[in-house]
């Protein structure tokens, strides 16, 4: 039994006859007739009467046509609900990103994509370590990552989108240490608390690099948790090694945010599964490569 049997099972009855339900359906009568006996076979049991040119339905056929209905008005409903996500009307793109780049560009980018698909939901997996996140993506657990990395992310695992980069910054209490400064020198966080994240991410690799240069200072906390960093920030826990995706946030919360000299940056990238994407997902790679982020 197909679909296609169903429809001209209920043509017939609708229109009162195989003739009438042959020229509304655009098929000719032999073809029509051909497909209710296969459904007849399948069915074990005659749908209708053949009187004369009449067909009268028999008690079977009258049992079929509820379940009939019920079974096309559930096919329109699935084409309809895939026409709906093809065409972003409706829909899910489960993403995956590391916690600063959760900040921005993430904010701005979904901000725009929604403005654009309101009718499409982005769920937003947390993941702490650019590794996992080419993990989550190449396994299909999500269809799109963001990430920072030191240096771009090769293009074997997954096909990567460079967003621009983000600089390494320092965010310091309002009455905390280097006041009316807007930069300070890698070398003055010697002696310092600092807040600083696990390994695996890269404001951890950073502040690991400075010790190897000998800038010795002391962890006040290690976090997993980025939004604990402005609060532990705020309440002079210690000063934080951050990418300046914070900056405004920072600021806004009543922080201080310096640039860190020399300059050090994080490449930042939207990576997706080697393959064909669903449409949500093109569009949103599409609206992130061409928004000119940097």
């Amino acid at each position: 039994m197909d679909i296609r049997q169903l429809e001209y099972f209920l043509a017939i009855v609708d229109r009162g006859g195989f003739n009438r339900a042959a020229s509304a359906l655009y098929v000719s009568q032999p073809s029509l007739s051909q497909a209710v006996r296969a459904l007849e076979r399948d069915l074990g049991s005659e749908l209708f009467h053949r009187i004369g040119r009449r067909a009268v339905l028999t008690e079977a056929g009258r049992a079929l046509i509820e379940p009939a209905r019920e079974a096309v008005r559930s096919l329109e409903t699935a084409r309809a609900s895939v026409a709906a996500v093809h065409e972003l009307r409706e829909g899910r793109l489960d993403m995956a990103s590391m916690p600063s780049q959760a900040v921005e560009p993430l904010t701005t980018l979904v901000s725009a994509f929604s403005h654009r698909y309101p009718g499409v939901s982005v769920a937003i997996h947390a993941v702490f370590t650019s590794r996992d996140v080419i993990d989550m993506v190449r396994t299909g657990a999500v269809e799109l990552g963001l990430l920072a990395s030191a240096g771009p992310v090769s293009d074997k695992e997954v096909v990567s989108h460079a967003l621009g980069r983000q600089r390494f910054v320092l965010v310091v209490p309002a009455d905390g240490p280097f006041s009316g400064r807007t930069a300070v020198e890698c070398r003055e966080l010697a002696g310092q608390r600092l807040i600083v994240g696990q390994s695996g991410t890269g404001m951890r690799a950073y502040v690991d690099a400075l010790r190897e240069q000998g800038i010795e200072f002391t962890v006040a906390a290690e976090t997993e948790h980025r939004v604990s960093l402005m609060p532990l920030v705020l309440a002079g826990v210690g000063l934080a090694v951050v990418t300046d995706a914070w900056r405004d946030l920072a600021r806004r919360l009543g922080a201080r945010v310096l640039d860190i000299e020399p300059e050090t940056t994080l490449d930042i990238a939207l990576v997706s599964r080697r393959g064909s994407l669903s449409p949500a997902a093109a569009a949103f790679v599409t609206a992130a490569t061409s928004a000119g982020h940097s």
